[in-house]
């Protein structure tokens, strides 16, 4: 952990920071906002900021929002003074401690502010598989790309590696590509120099810089515009970067990692993703199944959330009843483990009793949880029912002209495209076509050939 702090607070948080220290952080410090700004700019980075009360607070927060740069703050004053502890809170700051300083105190608020677990909880086979394959390869330098639907804890296994790496003790940096509009994601990535566009108000190290050393997670690459794809595989491939606006190539060292919660062979048979710089990145790929997958971790991280949430709002200790557990297990969670957790933090906020039951278990509108699998399960019957009557007298080999010719359609005429899709040969394809033609069957050419004619 990288903890910075702003003002005349280094002697009055020395046992603090030397507890800190102790535990691994590293600590650095910055007289005014000004050159607190400056240092998060040049890449030096934070994870935790600790201010002083009197200094301008919001105008610090606010800079920091202008120039995307993330780390939460932490307010430190006398107990005298109220109405700046007051205003710190308002302007962001996630915490204010008073001083003088119980040591232990913010050692125990560092560690609960800017904590970020690098182990995770499993306990389903299928999850296991997955993490001992990444641990196998955590050390190496090979790129990764991590893949599953959102929610499946995709940032968690990032973490996971770099943290069983050999840079673990350097930076770790993320950088969320869908998040960022497009115009300034350039700009986040490789930094720019000062003037380089209108808001560059001084020279800013990018993500990159920052990164150096440690590894970069690139979060839900396959939102990256394509244009800007050309220039991180230079990148990567070079380990050289251009600021915006800059005037020769910066070196740097780095790991990356990334994720998508899209399949990318797909996105590049669409065009918006390169086939180069999906197989830059896919060294290696760590799928995370999907929690209905995962039954024995959707009754762990059950258990695991009512008691952290519990905890957090003060309550006495709660236990799941078996009616409840049984309900979960049944649920389909598209949200994954993100939805699990809300929807248990709800759960404890509802129980009345020591005991949490079904009936507490309740989606943000209020519907039952019992409800909505019912729900789910009567239409997936219906469809089911639905489509075995359509095929109810009609012949196999209708059926599986239809199927191919349906195929055949969506693959626009390509017929290597169709015979992957369907898991036959392409002579096996060609010889149905060519039977489907001679009987009269309407048979899609390919798309190049409709252009040509």
């Amino acid at each position: 952990m990288r903890l910075l702090i702003v003002g005349a607070l280094e002697g009055q948080l020395s046992e603090a920071t030397k507890l800190a220290m102790q535990g691994g952080a590293k600590v650095a410090h910055a007289p005014s906002v000004e050159i607190a700004l400056a240092s998060l700019r040049a890449g030096r980075g934070a994870d935790l900021l600790l201010v002083d009360v009197m200094a301008d607070i919001a105008g610090l927060i606010a800079a920091m929002d202008a120039e995307r740069i993330v780390a939460p703050v932490v307010a430190c004053g006398t107990e005298t003074n109220a109405a700046a502890a007051v205003n710190a809170i308002r302007a962001g700051a996630k915490e204010y401690i008073p001083l003088p300083p119980d040591a232990e105190l913010i050692a125990a608020v560092i560690a609960a502010v800017a904590r970020e677990s690098t182990e995770f909880l499993f306990r389903d086979p299928a999850m296991a598989r997955v993490v001992q394959m990444a641990s196998q390869i955590a050390a190496s330098e090979a790129s990764v790309l991590i893949t599953g639907e959102s929610g499946t804890g995709k940032e968690v296994m990032a973490k996971y590696i770099h943290a069983h790496s050999k840079r673990a003790g350097r930076p770790f940096i993320s950088i969320n590509c869908a998040a960022i509009p497009e115009a300034l994601l350039e700009s986040e990535l490789f930094g720019h120099e000062k003037g380089a566009f209108t808001g560059a108000v001084a020279r800013r190290v990018g993500k990159f810089e920052e990164a150096s050393g440690g590894t970069l997670l690139l979060d839900e690459i396959s939102e990256m515009d394509i244009r800007l794809q050309a220039k991180l595989l230079r990148a990567i491939q070079e380990r050289l970067i251009d600021r915006v606006g800059g005037a020769r190539p910066v070196p740097v060292d780095i790991r990356i990692l990334a994720t998508s919660n899209r399949n990318l062979s797909e996105a590049v048979r669409e065009g918006t993703f390169r086939e180069d710089l999906m197989f830059r990145l896919n060294v290696v790929n760590l799928k995370l199944p999907p929690l209905r997958q995962r039954p024995a971790d959707i009754a762990a991280l059950a258990e695991h959330f009512v008691v952290k949430y519990a905890k957090a709002n003060g309550l006495p200790p709660r236990t799941l009843t078996d009616a409840a557990r049984d309900e979960l297990l049944r649920a389909p969670w598209p949200g994954n483990v993100r939805e699990l957790e809300n929807t248990l933090h709800r759960a404890v906020l509802l129980s009345s009793g020591d005991e949490i039951g079904p009936e507490a278990i309740l989606m943000p509108d209020g519907t039952g949880l019992s409800e909505i699998t019912r729900s789910i399960s009567a239409v997936a019957a219906e469809k089911a029912a639905a489509a075995t009557q359509g095929l109810v007298g009609r012949t196999v080999a209708d059926v599986e002209r239809e199927l191919i010719i349906d195929t055949l359609g969506h693959t626009l005429g390509n017929r290597t495209h169709a015979a992957n899709i369907l898991g036959i040969s392409i002579r096996t394809l060609r010889n149905k076509l060519n039977q489907y033609a001679d009987e009269g069957t309407l048979v899609p050419e390919p798309a190049e050939r409709r252009s040509v004619a």
